[in-house]
């Protein structure tokens, strides 16, 4: 049993999560669904409390936080955040990281959608406000994340060496087909498109062209992993699907279930996966016990039980 128990506790980076400043409005709750409106005023109100992003970090659950401030949970009823409120949030977690240092660290969110505009932000962030990542929505309307208009900036995050995170987004209309079926429902949209996005940058060859870029799913995602592993010898990439994903795509644990964990670190490698939670969307329960079990009944090793908890996510954000 020495191989699949962990000889030393590891420390836990959590690389999924969600942070509004108070001067924002979370449009979001106004969006929800009806049988998802109460939950949403409830987040509302956590997202902008500090004391509340930190506690699990003060109490000694985690090591740090990696925080995104998530444009679409304040757009307007169109969907679009203007370009000077997209400068604002990161400056503003520009700041939150500077009040919390080795506590905190920040991923930009820009418009990936927004040609050289979003590039001139993405560069802006990392350079100037030392943010260690981008944030973009994996999609937009009838485009996925591998569209003509995220190349410049998709070219800066590999340019600088910064990792992407291909957040899911609603899409329509499959989210409001699924709503009558709650929460599950709601996600499994949420993970169709986030699975699509991970599938065009493979063969959409975006990852042979940016060989030095690399991006972020959630666990969402699974169901195009599995898919773009499952028929690697029939994708349009010379070297196989699986291969290119390996090199370049990183997956979370955000659905924190052992035979999930379990598939991300066969199909990708334990390099490959990232501890997780979507806080506080998916529930403010502290992530370490949950992902320690979850990666003991996966039986990993105790080297790939430390490499997922934090060590990737030093590795993919180059911190100390």
């Amino acid at each position: 049993m020495s191989d699949i128990t962990v000889k030393s506790t590891p420390q836990v980076i959590d690389f999924h999560n969600h942070h509004i400043p108070a001067r924002f409005e979370v449009t979001a709750v106004r969006t929800a669904p009806a049988n998802q409106r109460a939950r949403w005023e409830a987040l509302a109100r956590k997202l902008p409390d500090e004391d509340l992003l930190l506690k699990d970090v003060n109490e000694g659950h985690l090591s740090a936080r990696v925080v995104n401030i998530p444009g679409n949970l304040i757009a307007d009823a169109d969907g679009h955040v203007p370009h000077e409120t997209i400068m604002a949030m990161n400056d503003d977690l520009a700041g939150l990281v500077a009040r919390y240092p080795g506590r905190i660290y920040g991923l930009a969110s820009v418009d990936g959608y927004d040609g050289d505009k979003s590039a001139r932000e993405a560069e802006r962030a990392i350079r100037d406000l030392k943010l260690c990542g981008l944030f973009i929505d994996c999609a937009r309307g009838e485009f996925l994340i591998d569209a003509p208009q995220t190349r410049p900036t998709l070219e800066v995050a590999a340019k600088l060496g910064v990792p992407v995170f291909a957040h899911p987004i609603a899409p329509q209309p499959l989210t409001k087909q699924m709503a009558p079926y709650g929460l599950i429902g709601t996600l499994f949209a949420r993970g169709t498109v986030n699975s699509a996005s991970l599938i065009a940058l493979v063969e959409g060859g975006v990852f042979s062209q940016l060989p030095g870029l690399r991006v972020v799913v959630t666990a969402h995602a699974i169901g195009g992993l599995a898919m773009a592993s499952g028929l690697s010898s029939q994708s349009r990439i010379p070297a196989g699907a699986i291969d290119v994903m390996r090199k370049h795509v990183f997956i979370d644990t955000t659905l924190c279930h052992p035979a999930l964990i379990r598939a991300s670190v066969d199909l990708l490698g334990a390099d490959n996966v990232l501890a997780g939670s979507d806080w506080p969307i998916a529930g403010e329960t502290p992530i370490r016990g949950m992902l320690l079990d979850a990666m003991l009944q996966a039986r990993l090793s105790d080297n790939e039980q430390k490499a997922i908890a934090a060590g990737n996510c030093r590795r993919l954000l180059g911190i100390d």
